[in-house]
């Protein structure tokens, strides 16, 4: 490798670290500070098939777990290297740089592979360069919404993501589709390196009226459209999905088998599962406790978790949960049917009693963890079936 290549290869890498940063929700939309992805970069798409059906069956916990996979084994794999990743509920959308395509693809089989053994559910994965993406008449922008200090999300623009999803749903271009898949054969049966991957939390129960899920879609100003959205629903700071008001701990958690069959490694899932069950309720007792241990406040990592959760927006598509009042539905649904019809937009909502939260823990004594929220009873997937014209 020549001195220019290897130099452009370490500027790279970093690109992610280096973008400006998006502290506030609301920032998300300041398009001036999103830069083009770099050509050697990759991006990676994982879709569960037939999720509805799969939330139908009262599986919704684990499409939500199965979707963070993906992200949880590219993120390890590229560590330390920073990395964009966005969870959409039943899938994942995640960039990978250029020293890791290669085993990014390997990792994405697993992760396909692993889905099937131990969740019995069919992902759907997809790789390409932004190099080749950009062929298909489309760009990807990025842009780092990062809440608090180190643990930073991707958000896409550019209708990249877009274009690979649909190829890789097999409803988009042929051609795309079949340079982005992975072969079978990339599977190895090794499994996904998941560490810091679980749900240990209780189901997140609305203290405001109702979780309202909601997806909207569309060439609209977007901004325009979430910030009305939360001046009906009330004051932002009371309709946060993840609260002080919502977040619980219960031992042992609702999650602990999914937890227990993607951290196993050798041995008895009866083993991994004690070992889980163990580190659970030792988890519990801190939590209970209240009182710093080590490096570890337990209350600072609870008003962690409220900042510490994602903010879904890629293309022409926003998607947020929100804790919103029963007396604000209405005025909501009333917005955005007349944005519908006097901007062209589309918008699916959900409501539910409740919300679902994932999570991915690097380093709680240094405040190092992200969180994954999507609203109780089908959520994100409930929301994208219902997208009305």
């Amino acid at each position: 490798m020549s001195s220019r290549a290897a130099e452009h290869l370490s500027s790279s890498e970093g690109f992610f670290g280096a973008l400006p940063l998006l502290e506030r929700e609301r920032d998300a939309f300041d398009v001036t500070r999103f830069r083009p992805a770099p050509d050697d970069w990759a991006l990676a798409v994982t879709d569960i098939v037939d999720s509805t059906g799969a939330v139908a069956r009262g599986r919704h916990k684990t499409v939500n777990f199965v979707a963070a996979m993906g992200i949880a084994g590219l993120r390890n794999l590229c560590a330390p290297t920073r990395i964009p990743f966005l969870f959409g509920g039943d899938g994942a959308v995640v960039m990978v740089p250029p020293s890791k395509v290669g085993a990014a693809r390997a990792e994405l089989a697993r992760v396909r592979g692993q889905s099937r053994r131990d969740f019995d559910l069919v992902l759907r994965v997809g790789l390409v360069t932004v190099e080749t993406l950009r062929r298909f008449d489309c760009d990807v922008l990025v842009g780092r919404f990062e809440p608090t200090p180190g643990n930073s999300f991707g958000i896409f623009l550019g209708g990249g993501v877009r274009v690979l999803e649909d190829a890789v749903r097999g409803r988009g271009n042929a051609e795309l589709g079949r340079l982005a898949a992975i072969p079978d054969a990339l599977d190895d049966g090794e499994p996904v390196d998941l560490e810091g991957l679980s749900c240990r939390w209780d189901t997140l129960h609305s203290s405001q009226g109702t979780m309202l899920t909601m997806i909207v879609r569309g060439n609209a100003d977007l901004r325009e459209i979430y910030c009305e959205v939360l001046r009906l629903a009330g004051p932002e700071a009371e309709i946060r999905p993840v609260s002080l008001n919502t977040l619980r701990a219960r031992w042992p958690p609702t999650g602990f088998m999914l937890e227990a069959r993607a951290r196993r490694r050798g041995g008895s899932l009866l083993a991994w599962t004690a070992r889980v069950l163990a580190e659970t309720l030792l988890a519990r007792v801190v939590l209970a406790c209240g009182k710093p241990i080590g490096g570890f406040d337990p209350q600072r990592y609870r008003s962690e978790i409220v900042t510490n959760t994602d903010f879904c927006m890629h293309d022409e598509t926003l998607c947020f949960v929100i804790d919103c009042p029963l007396a604000a539905v209405d005025a909501i649904k009333m917005y955005l049917a007349d944005a519908a019809s006097t901007r062209g937009l589309r918008y699916g909502i959900h409501l539910s009693d409740t919300a679902l939260m994932t999570c991915l823990v690097t380093a709680p004594a240094d405040s190092l963890h992200v969180h994954f929220v999507d609203g109780g009873g089908g959520g994100y997937t409930s929301a994208s079936k219902s997208l009305k014209v």
